[in-house]
Protein backbone atom coordinates (compact mmCIF):
# COMPACT_ATOMS: atom_id res chain seq x y z
CA UNK A 1 0.00 0.00 0.00
CA UNK A 2 2.97 2.61 0.75
CA UNK A 3 4.72 1.93 -2.03
CA UNK A 4 1.37 2.61 -4.53
CA UNK A 5 1.05 5.67 -2.70
CA UNK A 6 4.77 6.68 -3.26
CA UNK A 7 4.35 5.84 -6.77
CA UNK A 8 1.06 7.69 -6.73
CA UNK A 9 2.55 10.67 -5.44
CA UNK A 10 5.94 10.37 -7.66
CA UNK A 11 3.46 10.88 -10.58
CA UNK A 12 1.74 13.37 -9.13
CA UNK A 13 4.85 15.26 -8.38
CA UNK A 14 6.15 14.63 -11.95
CA UNK A 15 3.42 15.90 -13.57
CA UNK A 16 2.89 18.90 -11.77
CA UNK A 17 6.47 19.85 -12.52
CA UNK A 18 6.09 19.15 -16.63
CA UNK A 19 2.65 21.34 -16.59
CA UNK A 20 4.86 24.06 -14.49
CA UNK A 21 7.98 24.32 -16.87
CA UNK A 22 5.17 25.03 -19.59
CA UNK A 23 2.29 26.93 -18.22
CA UNK A 24 2.41 30.87 -18.83
CA UNK A 25 1.30 32.62 -15.72
CA UNK A 26 -0.17 36.60 -16.97
CA UNK A 27 -1.35 38.68 -14.21
CA UNK A 28 -1.52 42.41 -13.11
CA UNK A 29 -3.77 45.16 -12.28
CA UNK A 30 -4.75 47.48 -14.52
CA UNK A 31 -5.83 51.10 -12.47
CA UNK A 32 -9.25 52.74 -12.60
CA UNK A 33 -11.10 49.81 -14.85
CA UNK A 34 -14.09 49.16 -13.26
CA UNK A 35 -15.74 46.78 -16.00
CA UNK A 36 -14.58 44.84 -18.97
CA UNK A 37 -13.27 42.01 -20.67
CA UNK A 38 -9.40 41.02 -20.29
CA UNK A 39 -8.24 38.93 -22.83
CA UNK A 40 -4.66 36.83 -23.72
CA UNK A 41 -4.06 36.33 -27.20
CA UNK A 42 -1.50 34.88 -30.07
CA UNK A 43 -1.42 34.62 -33.32
CA UNK A 44 -2.27 31.33 -35.07
CA UNK A 45 -2.06 30.88 -38.95
CA UNK A 46 -2.27 34.89 -39.61
CA UNK A 47 -5.07 34.98 -37.26
CA UNK A 48 -5.49 36.58 -33.76
CA UNK A 49 -6.77 34.18 -31.61
CA UNK A 50 -8.08 34.79 -27.63
CA UNK A 51 -6.56 31.81 -25.47
CA UNK A 52 -7.67 32.80 -22.19
CA UNK A 53 -9.94 35.89 -20.75
CA UNK A 54 -11.20 37.00 -17.58
CA UNK A 55 -14.40 39.03 -16.79
CA UNK A 56 -13.52 42.06 -14.39
CA UNK A 57 -16.50 43.82 -12.60
CA UNK A 58 -15.18 45.89 -9.97
CA UNK A 59 -11.98 44.53 -9.21
CA UNK A 60 -8.84 45.85 -11.45
CA UNK A 61 -7.18 42.78 -10.49
CA UNK A 62 -6.64 40.07 -13.40
CA UNK A 63 -4.98 36.19 -13.99
CA UNK A 64 -4.43 34.71 -17.44
CA UNK A 65 -2.84 31.44 -18.22
CA UNK A 66 -1.99 29.44 -21.12
CA UNK A 67 0.67 26.46 -22.27
CA UNK A 68 3.72 27.92 -24.36
CA UNK A 69 6.33 25.86 -26.40
CA UNK A 70 8.72 28.90 -26.74
CA UNK A 71 9.24 32.68 -25.89
CA UNK A 72 6.46 34.29 -28.49
CA UNK A 73 4.26 37.25 -29.04
CA UNK A 74 1.03 37.61 -27.36
CA UNK A 75 -0.95 40.43 -26.72
CA UNK A 76 -3.06 41.70 -23.78
CA UNK A 77 -6.48 42.67 -25.33
CA UNK A 78 -8.72 45.36 -22.81
CA UNK A 79 -12.36 45.53 -24.07
CA UNK A 80 -13.89 48.34 -22.61
CA UNK A 81 -17.27 47.65 -22.71
CA UNK A 82 -18.45 50.83 -23.50
CA UNK A 83 -19.47 50.56 -27.07
CA UNK A 84 -15.82 51.95 -28.44
CA UNK A 85 -14.26 49.87 -31.14
CA UNK A 86 -10.95 51.38 -30.26
CA UNK A 87 -10.14 49.06 -27.56
CA UNK A 88 -6.59 48.82 -26.35
CA UNK A 89 -3.73 46.51 -26.55
CA UNK A 90 -0.32 45.52 -25.21
CA UNK A 91 2.53 43.55 -27.10
CA UNK A 92 4.17 41.74 -25.02
CA UNK A 93 6.90 38.47 -25.79
CA UNK A 94 5.44 35.60 -23.49
CA UNK A 95 7.35 32.65 -22.07
CA UNK A 96 6.68 30.26 -19.38
CA UNK A 97 6.65 31.33 -15.84
CA UNK A 98 5.23 34.52 -14.32
CA UNK A 99 5.09 37.63 -15.90
CA UNK A 100 3.15 40.51 -14.67
CA UNK A 101 1.87 43.87 -16.32
CA UNK A 102 0.66 46.75 -14.12
CA UNK A 103 -1.06 49.82 -16.12
CA UNK A 104 -4.16 52.42 -16.33
CA UNK A 105 -7.32 52.41 -17.97
CA UNK A 106 -6.51 55.99 -19.23
CA UNK A 107 -3.07 54.75 -20.39
CA UNK A 108 -3.62 51.16 -21.48
CA UNK A 109 -1.39 50.68 -24.27
CA UNK A 110 1.70 53.81 -23.65
CA UNK A 111 2.25 53.76 -20.08
CA UNK A 112 2.81 50.10 -18.75
CA UNK A 113 5.25 48.49 -16.49
CA UNK A 114 5.91 44.12 -17.45
CA UNK A 115 8.07 41.99 -15.73
CA UNK A 116 9.14 38.02 -16.07
CA UNK A 117 10.41 38.54 -19.76
CA UNK A 118 13.53 39.45 -20.79
CA UNK A 119 12.80 39.69 -24.41
CA UNK A 120 9.64 42.13 -23.12
CA UNK A 121 12.01 44.50 -21.92
CA UNK A 122 14.16 44.37 -24.97
CA UNK A 123 11.28 44.96 -27.06
CA UNK A 124 10.50 47.92 -24.65
CA UNK A 125 14.32 48.89 -25.00
CA UNK A 126 13.84 48.21 -29.18
CA UNK A 127 10.41 50.40 -29.56
CA UNK A 128 11.92 53.29 -27.54
CA UNK A 129 14.17 54.65 -30.18
CA UNK A 130 12.16 53.34 -32.84
CA UNK A 131 9.26 55.90 -31.93
CA UNK A 132 11.94 58.59 -32.19
CA UNK A 133 12.81 57.53 -35.56
CA UNK A 134 8.92 57.32 -36.31
CA UNK A 135 8.58 60.97 -34.91
CA UNK A 136 11.34 62.22 -37.08
CA UNK A 137 9.74 60.65 -40.31
CA UNK A 138 6.70 62.39 -39.72
CA UNK A 139 8.40 65.90 -39.23
CA UNK A 140 9.85 65.13 -42.32
CA UNK A 141 6.68 63.95 -44.09
CA UNK A 142 5.17 67.20 -42.94
CA UNK A 143 7.24 69.35 -44.27
CA UNK A 144 7.36 67.00 -47.77
CA UNK A 145 3.66 67.84 -48.12
CA UNK A 146 4.13 71.58 -47.85
CA UNK A 147 6.69 71.51 -50.07
CA UNK A 148 4.83 69.41 -52.62
CA UNK A 149 1.87 71.89 -52.21
CA UNK A 150 4.23 74.75 -53.04
CA UNK A 151 5.51 73.13 -55.98
CA UNK A 152 9.41 73.36 -54.66
CA UNK A 153 10.98 70.68 -56.41
CA UNK A 154 14.54 71.57 -54.77
CA UNK A 155 13.26 71.30 -50.97
CA UNK A 156 10.96 67.69 -52.05
CA UNK A 157 14.34 66.26 -53.46
CA UNK A 158 16.22 67.74 -49.74
CA UNK A 159 13.32 65.77 -47.88
CA UNK A 160 13.46 62.49 -50.03
CA UNK A 161 17.01 62.36 -49.66
CA UNK A 162 16.51 62.72 -45.52
CA UNK A 163 13.60 60.20 -45.31
CA UNK A 164 15.77 57.55 -46.94
CA UNK A 165 19.04 57.88 -44.89
CA UNK A 166 16.34 58.38 -41.78
CA UNK A 167 14.81 54.71 -43.46
CA UNK A 168 18.84 53.25 -43.95
CA UNK A 169 19.60 54.70 -40.14
CA UNK A 170 16.60 52.97 -38.85
CA UNK A 171 17.37 49.45 -40.67
CA UNK A 172 20.73 49.35 -39.23
CA UNK A 173 19.70 50.37 -35.81
CA UNK A 174 17.65 46.98 -35.91
CA UNK A 175 20.03 45.03 -37.38
CA UNK A 176 23.05 46.07 -34.65
CA UNK A 177 20.37 45.75 -31.86
CA UNK A 178 19.42 42.40 -33.13
CA UNK A 179 22.85 41.09 -33.91
CA UNK A 180 23.59 42.46 -30.21
CA UNK A 181 20.97 40.47 -28.26
CA UNK A 182 21.26 37.19 -30.59
CA UNK A 183 21.41 35.02 -27.51
CA UNK A 184 17.42 35.87 -27.06
CA UNK A 185 14.40 35.44 -29.33
CA UNK A 186 13.81 38.67 -30.00
CA UNK A 187 16.74 39.23 -32.20
CA UNK A 188 15.31 37.36 -35.07
CA UNK A 189 11.90 38.47 -34.38
CA UNK A 190 12.75 41.91 -35.03
CA UNK A 191 14.24 40.64 -38.25
CA UNK A 192 11.45 39.08 -39.40
CA UNK A 193 8.63 41.92 -38.66
CA UNK A 194 10.56 45.09 -38.84
CA UNK A 195 13.27 44.44 -41.82
CA UNK A 196 12.12 41.57 -43.58
CA UNK A 197 12.87 43.07 -46.83
CA UNK A 198 16.46 44.30 -46.32
CA UNK A 199 19.31 43.16 -48.10
CA UNK A 200 19.78 39.25 -48.00
CA UNK A 201 23.19 39.62 -46.93
CA UNK A 202 22.69 41.25 -44.20
CA UNK A 203 19.90 38.94 -42.87
CA UNK A 204 22.38 35.87 -43.27
CA UNK A 205 24.81 37.96 -41.31
CA UNK A 206 22.33 38.23 -38.68
CA UNK A 207 21.43 34.64 -38.77
CA UNK A 208 24.95 33.45 -38.18
CA UNK A 209 24.93 34.82 -35.14
CA UNK A 210 22.37 33.39 -33.87
CA UNK A 211 23.20 30.22 -31.27
CA UNK A 212 21.69 27.09 -32.28
CA UNK A 213 18.86 27.35 -29.74
CA UNK A 214 18.05 30.88 -31.00
CA UNK A 215 17.98 29.51 -34.80
CA UNK A 216 15.65 26.89 -33.74
CA UNK A 217 13.25 28.99 -32.45
CA UNK A 218 9.75 30.08 -34.29
CA UNK A 219 11.63 32.98 -35.39
CA UNK A 220 14.54 31.72 -36.07
CA UNK A 221 13.03 29.84 -38.79
CA UNK A 222 11.32 31.92 -40.80
CA UNK A 223 14.66 34.14 -40.67
CA UNK A 224 16.74 31.25 -42.52
CA UNK A 225 13.87 30.70 -45.04
CA UNK A 226 14.07 34.67 -45.34
CA UNK A 227 18.05 34.63 -46.32
CA UNK A 228 17.35 31.36 -48.66
CA UNK A 229 14.79 33.30 -50.78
Amino acid sequence: MKKEFLIFNILILTFSCSTNETKMIVSGNIDGLKKGTIYLQKQQDSVIVSIDSIIVEGNSNFKLETEVNEPDIYYLYLDKNDGDTLNDIITFFGNNGKINIKTSLKNFDSSYEISGSKNTELLQEYFSIIRKFNLQNLDLLEIFYKAQIENNQTKIDSVNTQIENLIKRKYLYTLNFATNNSEFEISPYLAVSQIADANQEFLLKLYDTLPEKIKKSKYGNILQKLTLD
